[in-house]
């Protein structure tokens, strides 16, 4: 049996969770996998979000994810398939959009609007004759290939300057070159540090004058939201517990938020990876969890808490999020060609 804690305090950081780009994605995908059910079982490219529960809850349900399109035809030979294909919030490169149309499959597109945004300014400023500096933490991030992928022979990829050579493929933004100094605009993966985002910014904005910033944010609302979160609370609390995936961009930077902050910050990805000895001498805890991780997990670690606390206080602080993301709709392979 485990030892009781000394916890006294709990606060519960708002917003948290899944943010509106996620419940779009995660509804349309239970949504269609439902209605389809009699055609077939639903096919998603890449994980829908990040986080291992929500991907197996769907896997439950019928729905298959694939990193190549390629696996959709393994797949037809052993079961049967509808003929539609959701993308994932993280959103995709054209071609890969192109070669799902050309297979014939309707396409139910879930990228978060704030991720098609960054596309769409990708687009026009290649057009523009721009050079595209793309800050993000990984060449292997779903995000960052799909925004890449609008305009690869304008686009170099930088690293945040806190991550240089952690991924020999992104830039040191310090020395980073381009063909044109004069036209060159920065653009970002929309779920990294504010702060350090900025920062590095203001690093490329010192190597070319003319930088050009775009007017709005390309930082999601619900990054920045959940990291002033975890400010506001680390005053209070002695450690924090994130709930995330290891794969999940914005719950990363949570945990590196809250361990800057703190000194004293752990990651889980469910409550039965709470170990009691991490809080040993602690009596007051933050908790917080990525825009893709479900909050029955975040009530399952509470409750486990209290076991362990009797009489534990839960504070939850903050301000939850009203925002809504429509529904996509399905488009047929002749519409797609003509959009992708």
């Amino acid at each position: 049996m485990e030892g009781m804690l000394g916890l006294r305090r709990v606060y519960l950081a708002r917003p948290r969770g899944f943010c509106a780009g996620v419940v779009m994605a995660i509804e349309a995908v239970e949504r269609w996998a439902e209605a389809l059910r009699d055609q077939g079982e639903l096919v998603v490219y890449h994980e829908i979000v990040h986080n291992r529960t929500v991907v197996d809850r769907l896997r439950g349900k019928g729905v298959h994810f694939v990193e190549d399109l390629k696996e959709i035809e393994e797949l037809r030979q052993r079961r049967p398939l509808a003929g539609t294909l959701v993308f994932s919030a993280h959103g995709h490169p054209p071609q890969v959009r192109r070669e799902a149309a050309r297979m014939g499959l309707t396409i139910l597109d879930a990228t978060c609007p704030l991720v098609t945004k960054v596309h769409t300014e990708a687009r026009r400023y290649a057009r523009e004759g721009y050079w595209i500096l793309l800050i993000g933490d990984s060449a292997d991030h779903q995000e960052i290939k799909g925004t890449y992928g609008e305009a690869p022979e304008r686009t170099i990829l930088v690293a945040v300057h806190t991550h240089v050579g952690k991924d020999p493929r992104l830039a040191d933004p310090h020395t980073v070159a381009v063909p044109d100094p004069e036209r060159v605009v920065v653009l970002t993966q929309t779920t990294l540090s504010v702060d350090d985002t900025l920062a590095t910014i203001d690093i490329l904005k010192k190597r070319f004058p003319k930088l050009v910033v775009p007017p709005r944010k390309d930082l999601c609302y619900a990054t920045q939201n959940r990291q002033e979160a975890v400010k506001r609370l680390a005053p209070k609390v002695e450690a924090f517990l994130v709930l995330t995936s290891p794969h999940s961009s914005n719950g990363m930077r949570l945990l590196e938020l809250a361990q800057s902050l703190t000194g004293r910050a752990y990651r889980l990805e469910g409550p039965e990876d709470l170990r009691p000895e991490w809080l040993q001498g602690v009596e007051s805890v933050g908790i917080t969890s990525a825009a893709s991780t479900p909050e029955d997990l975040v009530q399952g670690l509470l409750q486990r808490l209290k076991a362990l606390s009797p009489g534990l206080e839960v504070i939850e602080e903050g301000e939850g999020e009203e925002i809504a993301f429509r529904e996509p709709r399905p488009l047929p392979p002749e519409e797609a060609l003509k959009d992708a």
